[in-house]
């Protein structure tokens, strides 16, 4: 049986065992996002959606009317951030990112356009951040736009160290409704985002 803690029991003929496994709990930081994204929604708290991919379809198979194929796609245009909606008036949008790393996470996977996006956003008023999650510590970390951006123009370095995230982005506890209450972040620290 699997409890929501990420408790397992194993039930065997002869013994019982207990395995603890807490480790991303079987989810992904997206997955995870949507749900929580889906809960808002639905109890009207916000209307954050994850951004499509924006592609075009350039060969499709066919072979049966519900059994449609795409063969080929390319990207039309740089995407943007994963996440955007409205919350309490506010325009918000972010990035959602995971690293298995233990000390720090790489700037490269952030593209530039998506940096220049996040400081427009920041400049003309939204609610703009990263969350950031360090899979093998299960640390995930909100960073506001400010934060991130003024990292950027203070240090050449090519990654935040997980000691950055600890003393100046804002640590998201994992929850049951929802599962990342990053609005929680938000409600407590509005003036410093």
């Amino acid at each position: 049986m699997n409890y929501p803690s990420g408790i397992k029991k194993q039930l065997n003929s002869n013994k019982s065992t207990t395995t603890i496994n807490y480790k991303n709990r079987g989810m992904t930081l997206e997955a995870e996002l949507n749900i929580s994204n889906e809960y808002y929604r639905k109890i009207d708290k916000a209307f954050i959606y994850k951004k499509p991919t924006p592609i075009k379809i350039t060969k499709v198979d066919y072979p049966t009317r519900n059994k449609t194929i795409i063969k080929e796609a390319f990207f039309t245009i740089p995407s943007t951030t994963d996440y955007n909606g409205l919350y309490n008036e506010k325009y918000i949008d972010f990035e959602a990112k995971e690293t298995a790393s233990k000390t720090s996470f790489s700037l490269a996977n952030i593209h530039k356009h998506q940096i220049k996006h996040i400081e427009n956003i920041s400049n003309h008023g939204g609610i703009a951040f990263l969350i950031v999650r360090f899979t093998t510590l299960n640390e995930t970390y909100l960073l506001p736009a400010k934060t991130f951006l003024d990292f950027l123009r203070e240090t050449k370095r090519k990654s935040i160290p997980i000691t950055f995230f600890r003393e100046k982005a804002y640590r998201i506890k994992d929850g049951y409704r929802p599962r990342i209450d990053y609005l929680k972040i938000i409600d407590e620290n509005i003036g410093g985002i």
